[in-house]
């Protein structure tokens, strides 16, 4: 496969979508929020004091329910408004394949919310000043969030593509993202262990996504974990490509 005839034209639409994000205010309210909301979880909700442990454990563990809301945010606008704005079939005309634009896009909204990611760094510098953190562990952790992240992106990119709506999108990506999440809560387990046995809640929580976010920022980076997410971004990737191939064909 030629990379780079697939994925023509991915970079003009990578500028154009990160720039498009700092020429509107959505770009700097998404940024407030999550950093209020992060430090709010961190430090209050996550009882960072009470603990007395230097780490941002209460940091991470908050992030999956977090990012739950956040993500779709972002990703509600990526094809549900250049459905309702008719600009998606100029864009289907350009001499730009398929793969260049979905990838111009996630790649772009993948780099805002890293960037969101990089603007938490002085809590790691706090925990730091304060004790003598496992660096390594830390490091994990915002490995796994962008992990998380990305996995939340595509399946919100892939529900945007559905739909002209945004807020149908924001609501069926953040029902999807939170199946994927709440398949590794123990309730959930408990329940598929009593009907499905032990091998049937295995196998439940091998797709769940805070099952495999948690052992990531724990330190624990396995195969099985890498394969998982990346079949899981490569799957709702491959469903966004159909549905922006058929919208093509039909003109």
């Amino acid at each position: 496969m030629n990379i780079s005839r697939t994925f023509r034209g991915w970079h003009p639409i990578y500028k154009r979508e990160l720039r498009s994000y700092f020429t509107t205010p959505l770009a700097y309210i998404f940024l407030i929020i999550f950093l209020l909301l992060q430090g709010i979880f961190t430090f209050y909700l996550g009882g960072f004091f009470e603990r007395g442990q230097a780490d941002l454990s209460s940091f991470f563990s908050f992030q999956p329910w977090l990012f739950i809301f956040l993500i779709p945010a972002l990703s509600m606008r990526l094809w549900a408004e250049e459905r309702r704005l008719g600009t998606i079939e100029l864009l289907l005309t350009l001499p730009i394949t398929a793969h260049g634009v979905i990838a111009g896009k996630y790649l772009a909204t993948l780099t805002f919310i890293i960037f969101g990611l990089v603007l938490t760094l002085p809590m790691w510098l706090t925990v730091n000043y304060l004790g003598s953190p496992d660096n390594g562990l830390i490091f994990m952790g915002y490995i796994g969030s962008i992990l998380l992240a990305a996995s939340y992106l595509s399946i919100g990119m892939t529900i945007s593509c559905m739909t002209r709506n945004q807020v149908v999108a924001f609501v069926l990506s953040i029902g999807v993202c939170f199946f994927f999440a709440v398949l590794g809560l123990p309730v959930a387990l408990d329940l598929v262990d009593f009907f499905l046995g032990e091998k049937g809640s295995l196998v439940v929580a091998n797709l769940s996504l805070l099952t495999h976010f948690n052992e990531v920022q724990r330190g624990v980076l396995t195969g099985p974990s890498i394969i998982y997410f990346l079949t899981l971004n490569i799957f709702w990737y491959w469903l966004c490509r159909l549905m922006l191939q058929r919208s093509r064909e039909a003109g």
